[in-house]
């Protein structure tokens, strides 16, 4: 009961902060951000579809990738969301240290979120076990669905955030980064959810359908950025921080769990050089 409870109230308030992002001055970027929440859905069922055509990929490849998609999401956060957001902060109050504040505790608000969700959603880590109140009355699979929701949610706010000024240089390099790294993304919990013991293609169609937090997300966060002046910077921040939570908190530990440390790490850097060429070459 408290479980639900909780759900349904996080939902009702996402869903309120959301709404200014169907006002009429915001329908233009409404349709930049769900068509970047909607490229990284189709990217997560292209991964997930992978998953059912490739019967088997070694743990070490899985890791490598895993590792690829983090260097992604950190560079992303660097270069596409927190430069930005200080930028965007010190043209409104015109001072560096003001500005570097307000991003500041817009990754406050980003991590707080991703430890209430962490702490009222159950999920299932596969190395610590389950977490959340009322885990033990739910099943594997879904447990791990509840746990994929935690990853896509903050890339869709992301998304929305970054088409939120209508500025291009900001939200396509952003979106195409998260488009990329949500192919390994679906792929990996497709396999994951596999390793449950259902079918491959109730794993893709699983992994297909987490993807749907993501236009979900990029209307939230789009709401949450145009609410108040300072609103803007602050949900890049927040954005930012909910990303890198969900990469040191999952991701790497994740990809280093098998023992390939290296391969991972070699995988985060390269993911981490892509995503700041893109940046340099798109933004």
């Amino acid at each position: 009961m408290v479980f639900w409870s909780t759900l349904i109230g996080v939902t009702i308030l996402l869903l309120i902060s959301g709404y200014s992002a169907f006002t009429g001055a915001n329908r233009v970027n409404l349709h930049y951000a769900l068509i970047g929440g909607l490229s990284g859905f189709g990217a997560t069922a292209l991964g997930a579809v992978v998953a059912v055509i490739l019967r088997d990929i070694t743990a070490r490849t899985q890791d490598t990738m895993l590792g690829f998609a983090a260097g992604m999401m950190l560079a992303a956060s660097s270069f596409s969301l927190i430069l930005p957001g200080i930028a965007a902060a010190q043209s409104i109050c015109d001072n560096k240290l003001f500005a570097a504040c307000v991003v500041v505790l817009g990754l406050g608000l980003g991590v707080a979120l991703m430890i209430g969700l962490e702490r009222f959603v159950p999920h299932e880590h596969l190395e610590s076990g389950r977490k959340g109140p009322e885990a033990q009355r739910f099943n594997r699979v879904w447990l791990f669905v509840l746990a994929i929701t935690l990853h896509n949610l903050p890339e869709g706010m992301a998304i929305g955030v970054s088409f939120a000024n209508g500025d291009m240089k900001v939200g396509l390099p952003l979106t195409t980064a998260i488009a990329i790294q949500d192919i390994p993304e679906g792929l990996a919990v497709a396999l994951a959810l596999r390793v449950t013991g259902i079918s491959a293609m109730r794993a893709a169609l699983i992994a297909v359908g987490s993807g749907l937090m993501e236009p979900l997300g990029s209307v939230v966060g789009l709401g949450i950025s145009t609410s108040f002046a300072l609103g803007y910077p602050v949900a890049l921040g927040l954005a930012a921080g909910a990303m890198i939570f969900v990469v040191s908190h999952e991701a790497i530990p994740e990809t280093h769990r098998n023992g390939h440390e290296t391969p991972a790490t070699l995988g985060l850097m390269l993911g981490f050089g892509v995503m700041m060429f893109l940046d340099t070459a798109l933004g």
